[in-house]
């Protein structure tokens, strides 16, 4: 790894605090062999594994909301 690539302690402490103070986190659990699906549909996408869950619950949420 070149010296351009590594990321300092200083660095990475902001990016944890950014992180923390702007996004929360949850801890989801599927069943074996559900993470290898979810990578694959995501990456023919054109997204990531986050990027892709978030687009579900949001298109979700929003169909669910229309049904009432």
């Amino acid at each position: 790894m070149s010296e351009e690539s590594k990321t300092s302690k200083a660095q990475q402490k902001a990016v944890n605090k950014y992180v923390k103070n702007n996004y929360d986190r949850i801890n989801v659990t599927f069943p074996k062999g559900k993470k290898e699906k979810l990578k694959e549909h995501a990456k023919k996408q054109g997204e990531s594994v986050n990027a892709f869950i978030i687009r579900s619950v949001d298109e979700t949420i929003k169909r669910d909301n229309t049904k009432e």
